[in-house]
């Protein structure tokens, strides 16, 4: 489980857990790696989401991320596959070769993760700085409400590198379809500002004022009952799988993989990535 803060010190956990009255903040905590998202991280946060879920007194959940980034996505250094705890009744990556290795490992720990914290029954804001980047998408997109300070930026390079979105890939429910082939097909920065435009962002502020925008969302929030809140989490959930969401996501994981299959037999490592300019966890 994650641990607290604890007199205002940070612990060298990859994710901190505190609560403010009613509302809960979880804090990603590897601003060295710019809290690039490796199977530690990924699983203490999900644990964090938990204990949030779990304890009576917290009504609304804060993400945020230590230091000058949200979060510029996956590790790609990391070791996936291995020592995975895992959430999900699909079976374990551990062992398996190839593209089921792979298959198994993201369907579990990057769309598997994502989908189950979207479903969490309290309202969840995000509160983004500096860049959010491909996997830092989909965290931030889990969330009901995204706040940025006016120096966030918003990108999903991974077509530079024959991948076809993020393994979450909400982008046409997230932003209107032009402007998000646009995002995806570019794989430009797309500033705070723009994100408010195309609606992807609620609100914008300096960055001295972001946990303080979080927070009024949330403590706001948190006025409404906890089950009046999960039910109306659930109707827009409900709503927008019956526009497409969920089955889109299922249909493009495959494509995803496919992409994977076609690196492995061309001998075009993915790990690549974490060396182009787009995508350095910095």
């Amino acid at each position: 489980m994650s641990q607290e803060k604890e007199n205002g010190n940070q612990t060298d956990q990859p994710v901190l857990y505190e609560t403010k009255g009613p509302v809960a903040i979880i804090s990603l905590n590897r601003p060295d790696r710019a809290n690039a998202q490796n199977v530690p991280l990924l699983y203490e946060l999900d644990a964090a989401f938990t204990r949030a879920v779990e304890d009576d007194e917290v009504k609304a959940i804060i993400l945020r991320g230590e230091g000058k980034h949200f979060t510029a996505g996956h590790d790609l250094g990391g070791d996936h596959g291995s020592n995975v705890p895992r959430r999900s009744l699909w079976y374990s990556s551990e062992g398996r070769e190839g593209s089921e290795r792979g298959f198994a490992f993201e369907k579990e720990a990057y769309l598997g993760l994502c989908r189950r914290w979207r479903a969490l029954p309290k309202p969840t804001i995000a509160a983004v700085q500096g860049a959010c980047i491909a996997g830092g998408l989909m965290l931030a997109w889990s969330c009901d409400i995204i706040v940025a300070s006016e120096d966030a930026y918003f990108c999903d390079p991974v077509v530079d590198f024959g991948v076809p979105g993020v393994e979450y890939f909400a982008h046409p429910f997230e932003m209107p379809a032009r402007i998000a082939r646009e995002f995806l097909l570019l794989g430009d920065k797309m500033s705070a500002a723009r994100a408010y435009e195309v609606g992807m962002a609620n609100r914008v502020v300096p960055r001295s004022e972001l946990m303080d925008e979080a927070m009024a969302i949330a403590t706001k929030m948190s006025k409404a009952s906890r089950f009046a809140l999960a039910l109306t989490k659930e109707a827009f959930n409900f709503v927008e799988d019956l526009g497409g969401k969920r089955s889109a996501m299922d249909g493009v994981f495959g494509l995803h993989h496919l992409s994977h299959a076609h690196a492995h037999i061309t001998g075009t490592s993915l790990s690549e990535m974490k060396d182009k300019p787009k995508y350095k966890n910095s």
